[in-house]
């Protein structure tokens, strides 16, 4: 259950209500923004960044629906901004919010050049470059915030800033994609009226970060918890940065000075055969705890095998079979609460671990809540047994799956929801009732046509990714920008191994593009950087 936010926070309780009051009456149209920003002076000097998130947590207890508080949300926070007091942090690199702030720098630069560019003669390329980096803005760093920091405030019991903040965010997102869209659709008139929108609207949300979730999360959030949330800020990757190193848990990763670069200590474990004795007695005893709930204490066999529903299956067995499945798979129990996700390496949309143990409300943005509890709500009164949708999203095809999971009585016990790429799927015609490889026939394919593409430094499917990094160093970072299945390029042992034997056709269908694409991709970026050094 979720905890009281003032628990975590050093408060003048009175001063909240207060303040609490002022903003009701504001909101519920009793007084006036002039009015009340002078009743404010009147009766505040000062204030900080937390007792302002406290005081809208308190909004919640009031009985105002979240479309009103968000309604209302940028009038009431310029209400109070000329007193909040403003937060100055001195953070070691790692630490997720000296993270945000880096990317929110990165974004305001990337904003400065556009309305530079705004000003000069249209380029479509030179556009097309810039919102190429400035739509990787959802998917790493609003997800990162949403899936990382909202879920650890939640349990804390500071659950506006994923009720209300995740409307926000969407709005970013979703201004970036359309404009995106008529960019590439040659719309260019209506593309150029919409730029100002798209940079108020991002700048917005990053000042919304920084004058009160922030500050808010420095107080609440100890630096182990933050620690915690480290490898999964990895997980889902970074915006316009390096990816950072240092601040793991002991546990996970730790600095090898001679390289001057983040290893990850299980990956050398595995790599050389040396264990942790203090690591692996944790695991155990974790391990030993969750036997114990269900009745299988007394089992201590390394490979003990689980009776399953049909067959027998060690839990090393069952998670590989999750692991390599085409679907991603979510589990939410009969509570609404996530339990389970399949950490599979083609997923659809990113996640973390810090999803585990929320309110799926939590989970979605607003304007989808009432839906997701829809669905949720007919499953469980047994009016429906099962939901599909499908998408369309950046050149792919996802189609999405709910049932109802019941156990053998019909009892409800929550909603099981599948994920899947279907791009593929939907292309096939006709027949195969032959042997085909995958490799060998896109090779084929390539081979045909690659007269029909001249790369201008002469790479070529069969060109090893370890050669272009070692003339070019800078590509390997570039990476995951073009797709996040190319993440794994910046852990220094799977480099290490991939790096002398992964050419650009392998790389390019472990990324579902299209060779040429990948290579162009590349070689801008080589032309971006040669450019910058003339």
């Amino acid at each position: 259950m979720a905890q009281d936010m003032k628990n975590y926070l050093k408060l003048d309780l009175e001063k909240i209500e207060k303040m609490t009051q002022i903003k009701k009456d504001y909101i519920e149209g009793k007084t006036d923004f002039e009015a009340t920003k002078k009743l404010i002076k009147e009766n505040f000097d000062k204030m900080t960044a937390s007792e302002f998130a406290y005081s809208e947590q308190k909004i919640k207890e009031l009985g105002f629906d979240d479309n009103t508080v968000h309604d209302k949300m940028n009038d009431v926070l310029g209400l109070f901004e000329d007193i909040i007091v403003k937060d100055e942090f001195d953070l070691p690199e790692g630490h997720p919010i000296n993270t945000y702030i880096l990317e929110n720098e990165a974004a305001r630069k990337l904003i400065a050049e556009m309305k530079e560019e705004f000003g000069k003669k249209f380029i479509k390329n030179r556009w097309l470059e810039l919102y190429e980096k400035l739509s990787q803005f959802n998917p790493t760093h609003l997800a990162r915030k949403q899936h990382q920091l909202f879920s650890i405030l939640e349990k804390k019991g500071f659950d506006r800033p994923s009720r209300i903040m995740w409307s926000f965010d969407n709005n970013v997102r979703d201004s970036i994609s359309e404009a995106y869209k008529l960019l590439e659709n040659d719309k260019i008139e209506e593309f150029l009226e919409k730029q100002e929108n798209v940079w108020e609207l991002t700048l917005d949300i990053m000042h919304k970060e920084e004058e009160v979730l922030f500050p808010t999360s420095m107080k609440m959030i100890s630096e182990e918890e933050f620690k915690q949330m480290r490898a999964g800020d990895d997980e889902i990757g970074y915006f316009l940065i390096d990816k950072p190193t240092g601040f793991y848990p002991e546990n996970i990763e730790k600095q090898d000075d001679n390289s001057n670069q983040t290893v990850k200590e299980e990956t050398v474990k595995s790599e050389t055969g040396v264990q942790n004795n203090q690591n692996a007695g944790n695991f155990m005893n974790d391990l030993a705890s969750l036997m114990a709930k269900y009745n299988m204490g007394n089992q201590k066999e390394e490979n003990e095998v689980f009776d399953v529903k049909q067959g027998k299956l060690t839990l090393e067995q069952i998670n590989l079979i999750f692991q390599h499945m085409p679907v991603d798979l979510s589990f939410v129990d009969e509570n609404e609460i996530v339990k389970f996700y399949t950490d599979t390496k083609h997923r659809v949309f990113p996640r973390s671990a810090g999803v585990i143990g929320r309110d799926v409300k939590n989970c979605h943005p607003r304007e989808s809540v009432s839906s997701v509890l829809e669905i949720i709500d007919n499953f469980r009164s047994g009016k429906q047994d099962e939901i599909d949708f499908w998408l369309e999203m950046r050149g792919k095809f996802i189609y999405i799956y709910y049932v109802a999971v019941r156990d053998e009585n019909g009892v409800f016990k929550g909603v099981l929801e599948m994920m899947q790429d279907v791009t593929r799927i939907r292309s096939l015609t006709g027949e195969r009732k032959l042997v085909t490889w995958e490799s060998e026939g896109k090779q084929e394919n390539y081979e045909e046509n690659k007269n029909e593409f001249k790369s201008k430094y002469n790479f070529t499917g069969k060109t090893v990714i370890g050669d272009i990094v070692k003339k070019y160093p800078y590509i390997k970072e570039y990476m995951p920008l073009i797709s996040p299945e190319y993440k794994r390029l910046l852990d220094p042992i799977q480099y290490m191994m991939m790096s002398k034997i992964a050419t650009l056709q392998m790389i390019a269908m472990r990324g579902e593009l299209e060779l040429d694409y990948l290579i162009m991709m590349i070689e801008a970026k080589i032309d971006e950087e040669e450019n910058k050094n003339k």
